[in-house]
């Protein structure tokens, strides 16, 4: 079984590791990279018509603003650089950074052009969505059905680590490509990886104990069963928690000891 998912693991090395010129026909073809785009490529465009009405005063201080802005900016996306995990973590945080700062610069030019590209921003998010990362790794996309029925076939894997996700929950969007790199490098004959998209199938939520909406989100949940009973899940099923910590690969790893899974199976194999 692991043998047959070897060119599926192949294949998705190769889709992590996208050209710049992938990524940029990415952001070309996606609404929500390509609006954003526009949007920000549109302040070059108001500031260089608008240069010859400003007064001196007000063009010395709109530049000084834009170093700070670009010099700020640039830390920012160093920081995220090394703290991110994710492609889909690192745009999201500096498309809010870029659009913050845009904000303030136009606050600076003329408090009517930062109501309009409030506006924008406001209409892009009505409209448009981040994508999620698309890749799947060795996991597979599963139906409540099909999940109950892997779980209770004795042929199966004893162990399945599985994913409950939403494509509307800007947290999965962040997360996901975290849950395919695991199942590459983690699954084998004894762990496998699913995934349920509560969005698809809300009914799921409420059958594993799923709480939505607000401050009890808890998209997106990872849940492992040994032979068809919950052994353990993140974030915790308690009614009362307030929040969880950020979702990460080694937080994942850690607490369902992926690590030591996969060295139980090597020995015993």
């Amino acid at each position: 079984m692991n043998e047959d998912r070897a060119p599926e693991r192949e294949r998705e090395r190769m889709e992590k590791k996208r050209s710049p010129i992938e990524w940029l026909n990415l952001m070309v073809s996606e609404p929500y990279y390509l609006f954003h785009f526009l949007a920000f490529f549109s302040y070059l465009v108001i500031r260089s018509s608008a240069s010859p009405i400003l007064s001196p005063h007000l063009t010395h201080h709109l530049l000084y603003r834009e170093i700070q802005a670009i010099l700020a900016f640039s830390l920012l996306t160093v920081i995220k650089m090394v703290r991110q995990e994710t492609w889909e973590a690192f745009i999201s945080d500096m498309l809010f950074f870029a659009k913050v700062f845009l904000l303030a610069l136009a606050l600076v030019m003329d408090y009517h052009l930062a109501l309009w590209y409030l506006g924008i921003f406001f209409v892009i998010y009505i409209l448009t969505q981040q994508p999620a990362y698309q890749g799947l790794g060795t996991s597979s996309k599963l139906t409540p059905l099909q999940l109950e029925t892997l779980l209770t076939e004795g042929n199966t894997s004893r162990f399945w680590l599985v994913e409950f996700r939403a494509s509307f929950s800007p947290a999965c969007i962040r997360t996901s490509q975290c849950f395919p790199e695991l199942s590459i490098t983690y699954s084998h004959k004894n762990l496998s990886f699913g995934i349920v998209d509560i969005g698809i199938f809300p009914n799921a939520a409420e059958k594993f104990g799923i709480y939505l909406g607000g401050s009890m989100d808890q998209l997106p949940t990872y849940i492992l069963f040994e032979n068809a009973v919950e052994v353990s899940r993140i974030p915790q099923l308690d009614s009362e928690a307030k929040s969880s910590p950020p979702i990460t690969k080694r937080l994942i790893s850690r607490h369902f000891e992926l690590d030591l899974r996969l060295l139980e199976y090597v020995k015993g194999n």
